[in-house]
């Protein structure tokens, strides 16, 4: 089994490095744990550049790849580092070579893994069309304008579709490495390298960690003011039909343009400020979670238990529990909520 990690260099920073390193250092544990162990399973690990006699500086770090993609006729498995986020439509050339060879690559059978913003180089080749992927929530409305033909799902901590695996943000690529043990050694080595490096196994959704910040960056002067208004205003009782009236717009082309201005219809960009807005009360306030409920504009417990759970994946109680800094107790009369 041939295994290319890939020194991006141009759009390199101390994440690339990070990623670079964890997924060796995992990768050769999973090795050795599998050869002590007395099973078959061989492995070549390199840690590939774009073409030869080339060094991966970045800050602090200077790096010396092992062989060039020109050298190498066929791999089995690629992984694409984090990177800085610039558009891959006008790659620079070593960048452009990287593009081509995941492409041939992957049409000779190899997979690929793309950790974090490596998704961006990835979605480059033309291999994501159509696919679901997942990315740092930080950058996902660039990338939706970017690759609107790619189903971005930013909730999702990893995605396995047609032997291309991706992974949420920033170091969470530590459980794409993981997953990927299991795929290409079994459970008991995943296990020893969870242990050893101290990674939660099983988890799957990155939903919690993202900070809500609506996509703004659009053309459309009506959308943004009603951003606005839902961002000043989501304590108060709003319907999407007052919305509308407020703004002189029939209710079918206000959703449309909404959507399509932002990447999510009006109601639910109005439940993602409000949850944002109880998320920071629950980090922060000695409030109770009924309190809280109704300051961000909610009057019906379930309902906001149901809107909360689906967009940061805990309950408004497991969330105040794992993230207030004081970690108050929830009176017994709401643990329901």
């Amino acid at each position: 089994m041939h295994i290319s990690i890939l020194a991006i260099h141009e759009q390199s920073n101390l994440s690339t490095i990070a990623c670079m390193a964890g997924a060796y250092e995992i990768l050769t544990e999973a090795y050795q744990f599998s050869a002590n162990n007395k099973k078959t399973k061989n492995l070549k690990l390199e840690l590939v550049c774009a073409s030869d006699s080339q060094l991966l500086e970045s800050n602090l770090f200077l790096l010396k790849p092992q062989r060039s993609i020109q050298n190498i006729e066929k791999t089995d498995l690629i992984i694409i580092p984090a990177s800085l986020v610039r558009s891959y439509g006008t790659a620079s050339k070593n960048n452009q070579l990287f593009i081509d060879w995941i492409n041939s690559q992957y049409k000779k059978g190899a997979e690929v893994a793309s950790m974090c913003t490596g998704i961006f180089m990835l979605a480059a080749t033309g291999l994501m069309t159509q696919k679901t992927c997942s990315t740092h929530w930080a950058v996902s409305a660039q990338f939706k304008q970017q690759y609107p033909d790619v189903d971005l799902q930013t909730d999702k901590l990893i995605t396995d579709e047609s032997g291309i695996y991706t992974n949420g943000g920033a170091y969470s690529f530590l459980h794409l490495i993981i997953y990927l043990v299991e795929k290409y050694f079994d459970r008991e080595t995943a296990v020893h390298c969870a242990k050893i490096f101290q990674i939660d196994l099983d988890r799957n959704l990155q939903a919690e960690f993202s900070i809500f910040s609506g996509h703004k960056k659009h053309d459309d002067d009506l959308v943004l003011q009603s951003q606005a208004f839902l961002e000043a205003n989501y304590q108060d009782r709003i319907s999407i039909a007052s919305l509308c009236s407020r703004y002189n717009v029939g209710r079918r082309n206000f959703d449309r343009r909404f959507t399509k201005a932002t990447g999510l219809s009006p109601l639910d960009y109005l439940q993602r400020v409000r949850v944002e807005a109880a998320k920071k009360m629950f980090e922060n306030a000695r409030k109770t979670v009924s309190e809280i409920m109704h300051e961000v504009g909610y009057n019906d417990p379930k309902a906001f238990r149901e809107v909360f759970s689906r967009i940061t994946g805990l309950s408004p109680v497991a969330y105040k529990s794992k993230y207030n800094k004081e970690k108050l107790l929830v009176p017994q009369c709401f643990n329901r909520v």
